[in-house]
């Protein structure tokens, strides 16, 4: 493992480092890089930019464990706000959503009820939520509810972390569902004995997986793939079996994060593939970012930069 890519996520992690972050600096500066602002306002404003130019959009309102019943339901609140916004102006967009942001830690039924009711209002307004995927032990129960929700409503999609040991499995378990699979390589940290530590092994296994997932017999089963990399041997792949298979792209899409390798997007886009980009927003974008660096250390330069300059 790369040790200052453990050290991001572990920072991703410490309450000390993140408050005393958050307030603002080099940090704060380049959060907007990949965040699009701290509130809705702001947000949309993006969503329409990215619309105009031809990119789907999947909003994410930062947050993520909540401790009290309290903030599950005003993230809950946020997210129907958003529903009604992008029904109201038309927006070429979806939201994402953390079960631990919904209350899981608070208990299955209590992340259940929140997202349901989410679901079932995306439902009505012919619209689609997605699932995150987080660190390993929540990945039996999201799997859980992402079953419960998708065999009544059919609008939900999941996130799936190519770096576990176990995706294949949970890929052939959903399969019947007709799922919606966005395809990560995963931005936790863990251990060796569950999930694929060296980058040559992660790509391998999502490599695998697009084989399984862009396949005829996956799309005549109803199955959507969203594959969601920023690696160009990946999306070459990708592109490769897209086209061997002759796959239609209601079956497919690429999507990227908000403010990576914007270059690649604009390219995808250029050759009318279908591409969405994951856009987040809100005050809680400091594990959010420390992620993005730990995939990218490099970025760690803009910060550094950002100091020097004051």
């Amino acid at each position: 493992m790369n040790p200052v890519r453990d050290m991001l996520l572990w920072a991703s992690q410490n309450r000390r480092l993140r408050n005393m972050v958050s307030r603002g600096g080099a940090f704060a500066r380049l959060a907007r890089r990949f965040v699009a602002g701290e509130d809705e306002e702001e947000a949309l404003a993006v969503v329409r930019a990215l619309n105009e130019r031809g990119f789907a959009v999947t909003l994410d309102f930062l947050g993520e464990n909540t401790t009290n019943l309290e903030e599950a339901r005003r993230a809950q609140k946020e997210y129907l706000r958003l529903l009604d916004f992008i029904e109201e102006n038309d927006l070429n967009a979806n939201i994402s959503v953390k079960l631990t942001q919904l209350g899981l830690d608070l208990g299955t039924d209590v992340a259940l009820n929140n997202v349901l009711t989410l679901v079932e209002t995306a439902h009505r307004k012919n619209n689609e939520v997605e699932i995150d995927m987080e660190a390993s032990p929540y990945v039996e129960d999201t799997l859980a509810i992402y079953e419960t929700l998708q065999s009544r409503f059919h609008n939900v999609g999941i996130a799936l972390q190519a770096y576990l040991f176990r995706t294949p499995s949970d890929v052939e378990r959903l399969m019947p569902l007709a799922p919606k699979i966005r395809l990560v390589k995963g931005a936790y940290k863990e251990p060796p004995e569950i999930a694929h530590t060296r980058r040559k092994d992660i790509r391998e296994a999502f490599q695998r997986l697009l084989d399984r997932l862009l396949s005829r017999e996956a799309a005549s089963r109803g199955v959507r793939v969203a594959i969601a990399t920023h690696d160009d041997v990946l999306v070459d792949y990708a592109l490769a079996r897209i086209q061997s298979e002759n796959l239609s792209p209601s079956s497919y899409e690429f999507q990227f994060l908000y403010g990576v390798r914007r270059e690649l997007q604009d390219r995808l886009l250029a050759r009318g593939e279908p591409v969405r980009l994951y856009v987040p927003f809100g005050t809680h974008w400091y594990p959010y970012l420390m992620r993005r660096l730990a995939e990218k250390p490099s970025n760690l330069m803009l910060i550094l930069t950002s100091l020097v300059k004051g």
